[in-house]
């Protein structure tokens, strides 16, 4: 007779991002066994201990404890957060942590050699695209389970940026960010739709209303969300949680939900050989399709502008000591 099997997920990095992580995890009940690993281990111990002592007042029984790569076998999916901050008086862009995160990847890719782990890995440390290629290089990983939370959290801050401008809740918008988890993400708005309608016929039919929204602002809007939450409190914290999660529940409920990740491109889209943010059907077994959506010429050479510049500094990450 078989037993049922928990859930086990690793969180690699104990900082903020990590922390949050964690907690919306167990809050959610995503999860009955969350290990945290990190080069500080006092803090690992104290994110778990924290997080844990919450457990008794939350609906969903897990236990959450700091440890070692050793206990990272049997989990189904491991959640990478690794890195330094920006530096906000040097960082102008993400990839401009790409060096230091290099450097941290080092070891966590050296010690996930060592163990038997075979889940899904989901990175969030920046530049989130370039890392996670490197990593799936590095680990020589099936491309399909391993993926960027990269534009999920980028897509929900244009979602809202263009609620507020149109007074329509942002769970009624299907709007993507794509491309790179940074400065040159663009959106394809000739995709965008509100209730099914796309926003460009709704911009012609009703003018009064959405015929003079500023596509550009509300994608720029979008595009800083980040960088606003990060110059008033040092960090983002419960968006990326947040994102995290809903893909965590597409992969560990086999959801087949279809959700803005940083996936490897091996042809789609007209590109090769890259990590870029598309719609993409997520289930048990990670990647299960992409999505090609329909853009304009004008779009596609924005996307294919972001991959380019994310392949440029992946070939400099390889390169990297």
């Amino acid at each position: 007779m078989n037993s049922i099997k928990e859930r086990k997920i690793a969180i690699i990095g104990a900082g903020h991002v990590g922390s949050h992580v964690g907690y919306t995890l167990a809050s959610q009940g995503l999860a009955e066994n969350i290990i945290y690993i990190d080069i500080d281990k006092k803090k690992a111990f104290s994110q778990a201990l924290d997080i844990f002592d919450s457990v008794v007042y939350l609906p969903h029984r897990v236990v959450v404890k700091s440890g070692d790569y050793s206990d990272i076998d049997d989990a189904e999916i491991m959640v990478i957060c690794a890195g330094p901050l920006p530096n906000p008086n040097m960082t102008q862009t993400r990839m401009d942590t790409l060096g230091d995160t290099i450097s941290a990847m080092k070891d966590v890719i050296s010690n996930i050699k060592k163990t038997k782990f075979s889940g899904i890995i989901i990175n969030i440390s920046n530049p989130a695209d370039v890392i996670t290629h490197y990593i799936q290089n590095k680990l020589n990983y099936d491309y399909k389970r391993i993926i960027s939370t990269s534009t999920t959290l980028d897509s929900a801050r244009l979602r809202r940026a263009l609620s507020e401008e149109i007074n329509i809740d942002q769970k009624s918008i299907c709007a993507y960010a794509l491309g790179e988890h940074g400065e040159s993400q663009m959106v394809a708005w000739s995709t965008v739709s509100i209730a099914g309608k796309p926003l460009l016929e709704l911009m012609k039919e009703k003018p009064e209303k959405y015929g003079k929204l500023d596509l550009n602002k509300i994608a720029e809007k979008g595009r800083r969300g980040g960088w606003e939450v990060f110059e008033g409190k040092g960090s983002t914290e419960f968006g990326i949680a947040s994102s995290l999660a809903e893909i965590v529940r597409a992969i560990i409920c086999n959801e087949h939900r279809i959700l803005p990740v940083s996936v490897y491109l091996n042809g789609e889209y007209g590109q090769k050989d890259v990590y870029a943010s598309v719609p993409a059907v997520l289930g048990k077994d990670g990647v299960e399709e992409i999505i090609e959506l329909n853009m304009t010429e004008e779009e596609k050479k924005l996307f294919d502008s972001s991959c380019k510049f994310m392949s440029e500094n992946y070939k400099l990450a390889l390169n990297m000591r």
